[in-house]
């Protein structure tokens, strides 16, 4: 099945640009219920696989074992924009666990968050690995590597037994077969994981509601729901969509983005998984069909709706502050089953 139009981008009269993509809504049991374009899509899981890369942690033991709070949880589920109280955090966590943050191995770059990375600037300092968007995921499994007793040296190759069980869990929660995961290479260094965006919504159902997974892994998929749901401002920052998504609708959905146009969320009640791809890996296009649909589908409410106004419908704003068009979503779903 081909991509579909997802999102229209304006200026004056005409439609400038289109962003393409495919839908896959899908239940804690497995049935797809709704779609657009090909819901067995298939991609890099990229940075929304976070939330399942964190379970092993707590699964496993190494969360309770160095006292490591809901705040620091959630970070290990992150994509942070570099703020203070995220590297502070980071620190924090290598603290418990007697290691040097000099482990990390997710490379450099300056803070997404542009207070900070100013700050930073007019101070005459570098960034530092802690300022990476995904030192939170690194520090967790760090920390697990350390509760194992594992070489942290090596903790980025496939091979290692830290990437191995992540593997296990990916294909486990995903209900996918582990020898036809694609593995490539993230932007961090980590091992990336490709599947049907299907698979991806089914995770995210499975984390929302964890019934039959086992009693250690639902305690595992609710701790880490909880911790993100509680702490959004760990998942992207004081500015990010995921951060001001899960504030909109307190305790009602877990919400993490992925790079090259990847979302997903789960929403808790329903029991229910939401995966966005859009084909051109616009956040741009990707960010308001994630409003549209869970508009559309009731999952927010219209005053709900509204506080997420600033990403449902951005505007198109030129270097004058002048506005010349908008972003609209225009995804049509389809019903299946």
């Amino acid at each position: 099945m081909q991509a579909e139009v997802l999102v229209e981008v304006t200026r004056g009269p005409l439609v400038e640009n289109r962003h393409r993509g495919h839908v896959a809504v899908v239940d804690w049991q497995g049935k797809l219920l709704w779609s657009a374009g090909d819901p067995y899509h298939i991609t890099y899981w990229r940075s929304s696989a976070k939330p399942v890369q964190a379970l092993p942690v707590v699964e496993l033991g190494a969360a309770d074992h160095y006292g490591i709070t809901p705040a620091e949880l959630a970070l290990f589920c992150a994509s942070h924009n570099g703020e203070p109280f995220h590297t502070r955090t980071v620190q924090a966590i290598f603290a418990k666990i007697g290691q040097d943050y000099h482990l990390l191995q997710c490379g450099v770059h300056a803070p997404y968050h542009k207070a900070t990375a100013k700050a930073l600037l007019l101070a005459g300092e570098e960034p530092s690995v802690l300022h990476s968007n995904c030192s939170g995921k690194h520090s967790g499994m760090l920390t697990l590597v350390t509760h194992l007793n594992y070489d942290p040296a090596t903790y980025l190759d496939l091979d290692h037994p830290l990437q191995q069980i992540i593997l296990d869990y990916i294909a486990e929660m995903t209900g996918y077969p582990r020898e036809q995961i694609a593995i490539g290479t993230d932007g961090c260094g980590v091992p990336v994981h490709g599947l049907p965006i299907y698979n991806m919504s089914l995770a995210y159902a499975r984390l929302a509601r964890p019934q039959g997974l086992g009693k250690a892994r639902e305690e595992a998929c609710s701790r880490v729901t909880k911790a993100m749901m509680a702490h959004p401002e760990m998942v992207s920052g004081t500015d990010g969509f995921c951060t001001k998504l899960m504030q909109a609708a307190p305790g009602k959905l877990v919400a993490k983005g992925g790079a090259a146009g990847v979302y997903c969320v789960g929403i808790i009640d329903a029991g229910i998984g939401i995966t966005v791809k859009c084909e051109d890996g616009s956040s741009r296009g990707r960010d308001p069909v994630v409003v549209e649909i869970l508009k559309e589908l009731g999952y927010l409410s219209p005053q709900e709706v509204k506080s997420l106004e600033e990403f449902h419908h951005p505007q198109n704003i030129n270097h004058r502050q002048e506005k010349c068009g908008e972003v609209r979503p225009v995804v049509k779903l389809k019903r299946e089953g």
